[in-house]
């Protein structure tokens, strides 16, 4: 059989434990199907949510990506046979669907990895946005060759100001970390579901201690901002960052990006991903200052929809008085507008 792609996970957002730092955000349960015939392997994983509508006396649910991206991915597949392989995963999948009274899908696929391209013949693809990462591989010196001039000033300007930084590998607590991301969140006034509470970190710790590092912004001996990074394989992925308001004015967000810059050259990493915008115009102000830290790292993000059962979709977005032709048409699924 030959490879599609490498048997390793390509990234932390594929690992079977994943989901389950989400279960109670989501109000779901994770779980992981697996598909092999004899043309190859498809893995997908998701979180499963209980649709409270009762339909003719049933429970229904539908099934959404966990944080961040993923989606079905080919394990592995025999020469030439891809188009066969993800036909049978998708006769499979609606079987497994109409099983489980799964209505509709909700997918982020991964920029990097490029699964949504292997599955645009199953689901309904948009490419929403732009995500960014700095090209590590390919530089001896990424700070220099990927960071613009206006970043590399900042950095030169705070380290003159006595700013420094302290990374920590395999973290046995974060508990510094939570106060100032959730101060960040206070300023930013986020919605509740970016409060990520100590259970979940707790989670993060139990699954993946050995592949956390938190990078911090130190000033007269204060921890001034930190960011909480996701290590897997080639790929450290920016998960989490925050910054104490009182001192924004020291750019330790640039100092920040500098360290990571500098220890996942050291440590073999081909890729920082930072993820993208907090909308999906391209003038968002935080894709903005993503974008300083790459010269041409960028990749198109792309999301997937896919209604399972519609007869059962359309009685659930007439239960709910869902309008298409109103301002949330484009969300979904329309029965949770």
């Amino acid at each position: 059989m030959e490879e599609v792609n490498k048997k390793m996970i390509p990234d932390i957002y594929f690992d079977d434990n994943f989901g389950k730092l989400y279960e109670k955000i989501e109000h779901g349960s994770s779980q992981v199907y697996t598909f092999k015939n004899e043309f190859g392997t498809v893995k997908t994983q998701f979180i499963k949510r209980r649709i409270s509508t009762i339909i003719n006396g049933e429970t229904y649910y539908d099934i959404i990506t966990p944080y961040g991206y993923g989606g079905p991915i080919i394990v592995e597949c025999a020469g030439g046979k891809k188009e066969e392989l993800v036909s049978a995963f998708h006769d499979a999948f609606l079987q497994y669907c109409a099983g489980n009274r799964i209505v509709s899908e909700f997918i982020r696929f991964h920029p990097i990895v490029k699964n949504a391209h292997d599955f645009r013949s199953i689901y309904q693809v948009e490419n929403i946005r732009k995500t960014v990462g700095t090209n590590i591989k390919d530089h001896d010196d990424p700070v220099q060759s990927e960071f613009s001039k206006s970043c590399r000033k900042s950095i030169r300007q705070a380290l003159k100001k006595g700013v420094t930084y302290n990374i920590i590998e395999k973290p046995k607590n974060i508990h510094n970390f939570k106060q100032i991301y959730y101060s960040t969140m206070d300023r930013n006034e986020a919605t509740e579901y970016y409060y990520f509470g100590d259970e979940y970190f707790d989670k993060c710790l139990k699954y993946y201690r050995e592949h956390i590092i938190l990078v911090e912004a130190v000033y007269k001996s204060t921890v001034i901002a930190s960011g909480f990074y996701f290590v897997y394989g080639k790929i450290l992925g920016a998960h989490l960052s925050g910054t104490q308001n009182e001192y924004i004015y020291l750019a330790p967000a640039y100092i920040i990006k500098f360290a990571t810059a500098q220890w996942a050259k050291e440590h073999g990493i081909e890729i920082i991903h930072y993820g993208g915008g907090a909308t999906n115009s391209p003038d968002d102000s935080l894709y903005k200052f993503k974008r300083k830290f790459t010269k041409e790292m960028v990749f198109d993000f792309y999301i997937g929809k896919k209604i399972w059962n519609q007869d059962i979709y359309d009685e659930l977005v007439e239960k709910h008085n869902c309008n298409k032709s109103n301002d949330n048409s484009s969300y979904f699924p329309l029965y949770r507008a």
